[in-house]
C-alpha cells in the first residue's frame, strides 16, 4: 500500500521554488542568447518561400473544393498537378537533397549549430546541477491520483515502489519544467520564442525541409480527392438544420 508522506516546507523552500525559478530564468536567457547568435544577415530563399505558398494554395483547394463547380475545379487542379508543367510536379532529376542543400549554405548550417548549442549545453549544466544538488527530494504532490504508469515519469531517481505514484521527485520536477513552460514563455516572450525544446529536437533529428516529398504529398492528395459541389444540397442541408432547430 502506497504512504503519505507529509513535505517539509524547507523542501519547498529550497528545492521547489529554486528549480522553477531557475528554469524560467535560464528559459529568457536562452531566448536573448539566441537572438544575439542568430545570423541577421541570411535571406530567405525565394524558391523555397515560393514552394511554400503553393502547398499552402493547394490545400486551400483541397478544403475548399466542394464549394466551387465541378470545371472550375478541375481546371485549378490541372493547373497544380499537370504531369508537364504543374506547380506541384517535380520531377526526378531535380529533387533536392536537404541535408545537402543545408551544408551547402554554410549561414544555414552555422545557425543551426548554434541554436543546438544554446540549447544542449544550459541543459546539460542545469541537469548536473539539480542532480548534484536536488537529487533524491520529493518535491511535490499531484492533486488527484495517477496509474502506475506515471511512476517513472514522476518518481525519477527515486526508489521506492511504496511510495504514491503522485509524488514528485526533484528531478522528475526538472523535466516537467523543461517541457512544460512552453505555455508561460509565450506569454512572456511572445509566440515566436527559442525556447521550445521539443520543436527544437524535432529539428535535430531532421535536418532540413523538404519541398519535394511536400510537393509531391499535396500532388497526390490533390489528386485522389473525389469532387461533390456542395450548392446543389445546400437547401436539403439548410431544410434539415432548420428541422432540428424547430423540434
Amino acid at each position: 500500500m502506497a504512504e503519505d508522506l507529509v513535505l517539509d516546507t524547507a523542501i519547498r523552500d529550497w528545492v521547489l521554488i529554486p528549480l522553477s525559478v531557475v528554469m524560467v530564468l535560464i528559459g529568457i536567457l536562452r531566448y536573448f542568447v539566441s537572438k544575439l547568435m542568430h545570423s541577421s544577415t541570411q535571406v530567405p530563399d525565394p524558391k523555397i518561400i515560393k514552394e511554400g505558398q503553393v502547398i499552402i494554395r493547394a490545400r486551400n483547394l483541397r478544403a475548399g473544393a466542394n464549394y466551387i463547380p465541378a470545371k472550375s475545379f478541375r481546371t485549378r487542379k490541372v493547373y497544380y498537378s499537370n504531369e508537364e508543367n504543374g506547380l506541384l510536379h517535380v520531377p526526378k532529376g531535380q529533387a533536392q537533397n536537404p541535408q545537402a542543400q543545408m551544408f551547402s549554405d554554410p549561414n544555414m548550417a552555422m545557425d543551426m549549430m548554434k541554436k543546438n548549442l544554446s540549447m544542449i549545453i544550459p541543459q546539460t549544466l542545469t541537469f548536473a546541477w539539480v542532480n548534484f544538488f536536488f537529487s533524491g527530494f520529493v518535491a511535490a504532490k499531484i492533486p488527484f491520483p495517477l496509474t502506475q504508469r506515471f511512476r517513472a515519469m514522476l518518481q525519477n531517481g527515486i526508489d521506492l515502489s511504496t511510495v504514491d505514484v503522485s509524488y514528485v521527485s526533484s528531478r522528475s520536477w526538472y523535466f516537467l519544467n523543461l517541457f512544460g513552460l512552453r505555455g508561460l514563455f509565450s506569454l512572456i516572450l511572445g509566440e515566436e520564442n527559442a525556447t521550445d525544446d521539443t520543436q527544437r529536437m524535432m529539428q535535430m533529428s531532421g535536418f532540413g525541409f523538404d519541398p519535394s516529398k511536400s510537393l509531391g504529398a499535396e500532388k497526390d492528395g490533390l489528386d485522389i480527392i473525389q469532387h461533390d459541389w456542395a450548392l446543389p444540397k445546400f437547401e436539403q442541408r439548410a431544410e434539415a438544420v432548420l428541422r432540428k432547430l424547430v423540434k
